[in-house]
């Protein structure tokens, strides 16, 4: 159908005398669609984030929320504490891991204490086009197509998070993506790793874990992919070890707390809802079983894919590793486009299902709702319709009724439209489609040069025909008949 329309729409253009316009047609859709063009965008794109950062820092001003009250608990931290209950801020109890404290210790230092808030700003800054850089990077390798990377840097909320208000989300987010691209280059051992360093910021990176282990689990066997999550492990109880000797319940009670009581007033997602709702016990049960489920829809249907294997087999099998071949074959098949799309819905249904959503929380999907909104396989200007909407429920301040509906809404469309995106039955991709439109355009045109051809050729012989000498006879007629058929199929 896809093939039918593009044909006609080029011959209508040819028939008007317009070739040219369709040439440029078949052009401006190659530079939205072939990835091969995105290793000219990202530096560009990259070079323009740098002077709009720099643009930001100067005309705009900084605000403060968290930055003050990190480092009031770093300075109790340097003085000797090191129970967590006891480390406090203006905001606040100290609830992020071990990871946090150390990053905002040196950030301290560098800083002068804290008070050097431009120098800060300048920091995260850089920080931001290097996460940037990876998020394109990891995009590269899952061959996005060039259209989708201009949403990456438009983002106004996601500048505010990391120039004007210095988030710890900003370390968190970054370590995610690292640990992304070392996945999709099949470097399992050190993405586990960098991952951990992440959750070792902000406990909010274990929306990610569910794709992770399933990803380990496809990549490495049962038993490594237990060995690496050890890793994970490790790493935590590694960096946790000075507060852990003076207290364990409380750094884990603090840095890892699960039943966290949210404030309406802050919520970003359930503003349509009444307070008492919001509290309510039973909504927040709502919310778990929906996620659960949710999670066992795409990993028994889409996340498994690669092992070929039903949850009945996997259970009937348990830890038994595959062959060596059936192994090669499933790691094959863990492209970085199925890793990308993997982790990144894992975490979209996170944010969809979580207790409270804050303004901070908008670096968790930014850099991932382009990709996704390409991989549902809907309109692309609908895909930019979407991730618009998206922006303006994030830029509401305060947050209202219509504007945590549209959050809601953009999340839901998102992990809907994902799942039947990647259904290998009912879809394909644009490239796929692109690439089949050229195709068929390209044997169209090779049958009409090889028509013409064809015409030539037997224009020359009925020349031979009526024009033959004497002195040729039959023989000389056979010879340039040859010849002429020689020279037929060479231009053809």
């Amino acid at each position: 159908m896809a093939v039918a329309k593009e044909e006609r729409g080029f011959s209508a253009l040819n028939a008007l005398g317009l070739g040219d316009s369709a040439e440029i047609g078949k052009r401006g859709l190659d530079l939205l669609l072939n990835p091969k063009w995105a290793t000219y965008l990202v530096p560009f794109l990259l070079v323009v984030e740098t002077v709009l950062c720099s643009l930001i820092i100067r005309t705009v001003g900084y605000t403060e929320i968290d930055w003050k009250a990190y480092m009031q608990q770093i300075e109790i931290y340097l003085a000797g504490e090191r129970n967590y209950a006891k480390i406090h801020g203006d905001t606040g109890p100290l609830v992020y891991p071990a990871m946090h404290v150390y990053i905002y210790r040196w950030l301290y230092e560098f800083t002068q204490g804290g008070t050097n808030i431009l120098l800060a700003q300048v920091f995260f800054a850089i920080l931001y086009i290097f996460t940037l850089g990876v998020v394109m990077a990891c995009y590269r390798r899952a061959k996005a197509p060039p259209y989708i990377y201009p949403m990456l840097i438009l983002s106004k909320r996601l500048h505010s998070i990391f120039l004007l208000r210095c988030f710890n989300d900003c370390f968190a987010i970054s370590f995610l993506f690292l640990a992304i691209y070392f996945f999709q280059r099949k470097q399992w051992d050190i993405g586990a790793i960098i991952f951990s360093l992440g959750l070792g910021v902000k406990m909010s990176l274990l929306l990610a874990l569910p794709a992770i282990v399933i990803l380990l689990y496809q990549a490495s066997g049962p038993w490594k992919a237990l060995g690496q999550l050890s890793f994970i492990v490790q790493v935590q109880l590694m960096i946790a070890v000075p507060f852990l000797r003076k207290d364990v319940w409380a750094y884990v009670g603090r840095a890892f707390e699960l039943t966290r009581t949210f404030k309406y007033e802050w919520t970003v997602n359930w503003k349509f809802l009444t307070e008492e709702t919001f509290l309510s016990p039973n909504f927040s049960l709502l919310l778990i079983i929906l996620h659960l489920a949710l999670l066992g829809l795409f990993i028994t249907t889409r996340w498994m894919r690669p092992l070929g294997r039903s949850p009945r087999d996997l259970i009937r099998l348990g830890l038994a590793n595959p062959s060596e071949a059936a192994q090669r074959n499933i790691i094959a098949q863990l492209s970085s486009d199925f890793i990308l799309t993997s982790i990144l819905t894992s975490i979209s249904i996170g944010a969809l299902c979580a207790r409270s959503l804050h303004y901070q929380f908008y670096s968790w999907i930014a850099w991932g709702t382009p990709f996704l909104l390409y991989k549902s396989k809907i309109n692309p200007l609908l895909q930019v319709a979407i991730w618009f909407g998206q922006e303006l429920a994030w830029n509401q301040y305060p947050p209202n009724e219509l504007s945590s509906r549209l959050v809601v809404g953009c999340l839901a469309v998102v992990v809907v439209q994902v799942w039947n995106g990647t259904d290998e039955v009912k879809s394909k991709t644009l490239i796929q489609a692109r690439n089949e439109v050229f195709e068929h355009l390209a044997a169209k045109e090779r049958e009409d040069r090889g028509g013409k051809g064809q015409g030539q050729v037997e224009g020359q012989l009925e020349a031979v025909e009526v024009g033959k000498e004497g002195s040729g006879g039959t023989g000389a007629q056979a010879e340039a008949k040859k010849a002429v058929k020689r020279g037929g199929k060479r231009k053809a």
